[in-house]
């Protein structure tokens, strides 16, 4: 079967290793069950992969890809849910959970193999496409919101870096639920975009906003921490669950976290009942992902380099 995999490791030029061509139909064992691609999605973990975090070289080659909407073998449209192991389902009981393409074959390929714990309905109402875009920063975005930063209608809540998968996520997420959402881009195209989606203003990355929020969702790291320090209320809740510019901030604010009584909350995916709450949110209120290209399979290496600059606003899909 086609598929777009990792077959090198390079930490320096990640996209050295991303290979794309044949590779086996996937292993099915007791518990699990094929399911056919129509969709997936990519992430910033699927770039970390090709860099080796997560995977290494004795798993090679891996078939790339956490997300996917899909047909299983009965014929239903499903999405799945990418944690393997996460209650000890279709593996070993002493297995440690794990993301798709750390330790099994991903969703980049004509069909992909998963424990039939992890295959949740389709909504009708959402495209194959669209449900694609949701187990990973969708998924993160809501558990973010919803259960770490613990967020009611009317609470004003700052996303920094409009454009990322997670904060856009975010974004319609914050806005479809009452929040007053406001988000920061470098990008005056990206911070216009992000007002279009729902976000009561949008600023230049650093700015002064217009008063103390709630919560922060964060996913830059380094660049805008100390920005999300400062931008908090007393008791205020910064929510974090990646650092793309950069993990150790030049100044870490500690005198602010515990005077103001603030709250960092680490933050990572979310649980299979969080995203069919998800799905079931996104069909019922009409709240659709934001979708910036869509490539059949055989153009993956255009969404990695797309990605890998950062040129994009939403998610990547491809198409099967």
């Amino acid at each position: 079967m086609f598929a777009a995999y990792a077959a090198r490791i390079d930490r320096d030029k990640p996209l050295n290793g991303l290979e794309l061509g044949e590779r086996p139909e996937p292993d099915v064992p007791l518990g699990w069950t094929t399911v056919d691609v129509k969709a997936a999605s990519l992430n910033h973990h699927d770039l970390w992969s090709l860099r080796g975090v997560g995977l290494g070289e004795e798993s090679l080659p891996m078939i790339l890809g956490c997300d996917a909407a899909g047909v299983d073998a009965d014929g239903n449209e499903v999405v799945l849910y990418s944690v393997i192991g996460a209650t000890g389902h279709g593996v070993g009981p002493r297995e440690r959970p794990s993301i798709l393409t750390e330790k099994y074959q991903g969703t980049f390929a004509e069909r992909v193999a998963v424990p039939q714990w992890n295959v949740l309905p389709k909504p009708k109402e959402l495209s194959f496409e669209e449900a694609a875009c949701l187990p990973t920063a969708w998924l993160t975005a809501y558990r973010m919101l919803f259960t770490n930063a613990e967020v009611r209608p009317g609470d004003s809540v700052l996303v920094q870096g409009a454009g990322g998968g997670v904060a856009t996520a975010a974004i319609v997420l914050g806005a479809a639920a009452g929040l007053r959402v406001f988000a920061t881009s470098r990008d005056e195209t990206k911070r216009r975009r992000a007002e279009e989606l729902g976000a009561e203003a949008a600023f230049e990355s650093g700015a002064r906003l217009p008063h103390r929020m709630d919560a922060v969702i964060e996913t830059v790291g380094a660049a805008t921490w100390s920005h999300s320090v400062k931008s908090l209320k007393p008791g205020g809740r910064l929510v974090i669950s990646g650092a793309t510019s950069g993990p150790n901030p030049p100044a870490t604010e500690l005198n602010r976290i515990f005077f103001l009584e603030l709250k960092v909350v680490g933050s990572t995916m979310g649980s299979k009942e969080e995203l069919a709450g998800l799905l079931n949110f996104c069909a019922a209120k009409g709240v659709r992902p934001v979708i910036d290209s869509t490539l059949p399979l055989d153009r993956a290496r255009e969404g990695f380099e797309k990605m890998a600059t950062g040129d994009l606003f939403g998610k990547i899909v491809l198409t099967v």
